[in-house]
C-alpha cells in the first residue's frame, strides 16, 4: 500500500494495472483509481462488496476492464516470467472471454490461446528481505508476488523489515533477490489478524469510521 501511495505522489498516470481484484475500500489500489491515474485494469474479481471506487468509474465509462479468469491470470503472468510465448487453456472456451482468440482442438478438447502478461513495474508486498532482495512472504502474499516479480522489467518490494545477510533461512526464501530491483522497508503493518483490512473497511467489507481505521 505504501508503494501505491508513493506512486500517487509521483504523479504517474494513464496506467494499465494488473491485479487480482479492482481494489478494496478507499486506499491502496482504490486510491489510485480514485485519483484517475488508471486507464485500464486487468483482473479476475472487479466487483466486491467494498469495490465502490472501481464500480463508480466503470459505470461512468471512465476505466477499461479486461476480465481474466484467475487461473489464466496467474498462468499468463507466470508465462511472462518463464519466457513462454503463449499457451493453450481450456478455461473460457465457448464464452465471451474467448471471443477473438484462437481456439484449437487438442486430443479432442478445445483450448483457447492465451498470451503472457508482462509488466514494466511490479509493486509487491513481502514480510522481510535482506539487502540482496531475497524475500520471505506472509501467508497469501505469496500467491501472486513471486510470479509478478519474475514477470516485470523492474520489481519493487515493500517489506516490514530488512534484515542482515544470513538472517534469512535459504529454505524460506520464495523470491530470490535476482528478481528484485528495489526493497523498501515500511515497518510493521496492520494485518487481517486484527479483524481489519488495511483499506478502510472492516472484515465484512463495510467502511470503517475514520477514527477506527487509523
Amino acid at each position: 500500500m505504501e508503494l501505491i501511495d508513493a506512486l500517487i505522489a509521483h504523479g504517474a498516470r494513464d496506467l494499465t494495472v494488473v491485479n487480482n481484484n479492482a481494489g478494496n475500500g478507499d486506499t491502496g489500489l482504490a486510491a489510485l483509481l480514485a485519483a484517475r491515474r488508471v486507464r485500464k485494469i486487468i483482473c479476475s474479481f472487479p466487483r466486491q462488496s467494498d469495490s465502490w471506487v472501481f464500480d463508480g468509474l466503470y459505470r461512468a465509462g471512465a476505466i477499461e476492464l479486461e476480465l481474466v479468469p484467475q487461473g489464466n491470470l496467474a498462468e499468463r503472468i507466470r508465462a511472462a516470467g518463464a519466457g513462454i510465448g503463449a499457451f493453450f487453456s481450456p478455461t473460457g472456451v465457448g464464452t465471451q472471454l474467448a471471443e477473438g482468440k484462437e481456439v484449437r482442438t487438442i486430443d479432442g478438447r478445445d483450448y483457447v490461446l492465451e498470451y503472457p502478461i508482462r509488466a514494466d513495474v511490479a509493486l509487491i508486498s513481502a514480510l522481510r528481505a535482506d539487502r540482496w532482495g531475497n524475500l520471505v512472504y506472509r501467508r497469501t502474499a505469496r500467491n501472486f508476488g513471486p510470479i509478478m516479480a519474475a514477470a516485470a522489467a523492474t520489481a519493487i518490494a515493500q517489506v516490514d523489515q530488512i534484515v542482515p545477510l544470513g538472517d534469512i533461512d535459504p529454505e524460506t526464501v520464495v523470491t530470490p533477490g535476482i528478481f528484485i530491483d528495489h526493497v523498501v522497508a515500511v515497518g510493521e503493518r496492520r494485518w487481517l489478524d486484527e479483524g481489519v483490512f488495511v483499506g478502510g473497511v472492516d472484515i465484512a467489507g463495510s467502511p470503517l469510521a475514520q477514527e477506527e481505521s487509523r
